[in-house]
């Protein structure tokens, strides 16, 4: 039996006030330097790749909610969110979570054997294992008739549910994908699915998300697996 892999996240290519990965990992906020800096914040290059030169990743490691308060999105905030000391729109506000990158989720509920296959159970535990407060939720199954159209009819397939930002596009699903892959072989995968991309171990050659065979336009975000 094979192992489906599908992961869900809402992520584009960054944008101004939208988010990035910035120092150390951290999740930050594209912005132009002065506004960072102004908010004393720090930038990178690179990590708003679809934006102008002056608009750079900015994050910020410290601000006044407890002594492990940082400059996160809300909605990947594991502790309370304050406003009025993070650069970028309302939804960055400042954690009292020690965590730093996107996620800070209670640990997901795991499916059951049973409708849902053991090799699927196992690989999500794995995979919430290695990414400890990035998955929000887990699906497995349709209800639709086994064999079907999907996988998910025969509890072949999972859905991760990542960080999503509070709804704005985010690249923070990039990473588990890669790891997906890379892990091919413990997770008994028969491909993965990212952001419009796929990936299967059968006819592909490890490589670059980036690389990764392009998939039709489904006409969501969702529907494209972002």
């Amino acid at each position: 039996m094979r192992f489906i892999f599908v992961l869900f996240s809402t992520a584009v290519l960054a944008a101004v006030n939208e988010p990035c990965i910035g120092s150390g990992g951290r999740a930050g906020v594209c912005v132009s330097g002065s506004t960072c800096s102004a908010s004393g914040g720090t930038t990178i290059t690179g990590g708003c790749p679809a934006d102008a030169g002056d608009i750079k990743c900015c994050t910020k490691a410290s601000c006044p909610n407890t002594s492990a308060g940082n400059c996160r999105w809300a909605s990947d905030c594991g502790g309370s969110s304050t406003a009025g000391s993070c650069p970028g729109p309302a939804q960055m506000k400042c954690c009292s979570s020690a965590a730093t990158g996107f996620g800070g989720y209670a640990a997901p509920r795991i499916p059951a054997v049973g409708a849902c296959q053991a090799v699927s159970v196992a690989a999500s535990k794995k995979v919430v294992a290695a990414w400890p407060g990035r998955v929000r939720e887990i699906y497995c199954t349709r209800a639709c008739a086994c064999p079907g159209t999907s996988d998910h009819c025969c509890g072949k397939a999972i859905d991760l549910m990542c960080s999503d930002a509070g709804g704005v596009p985010t690249m923070s699903g990039r990473a588990i994908a890669e790891w997906v892959m890379n892990n091919r072989g413990t997770l008994n995968l028969k491909y993965v699915i990212w952001g419009q991309k796929i990936w299967s171990p059968s006819v592909d050659g490890v490589k670059a998300w980036t690389s990764w065979r392009t998939m039709d336009d489904r006409k969501g975000i969702t529907q494209n697996h972002w």
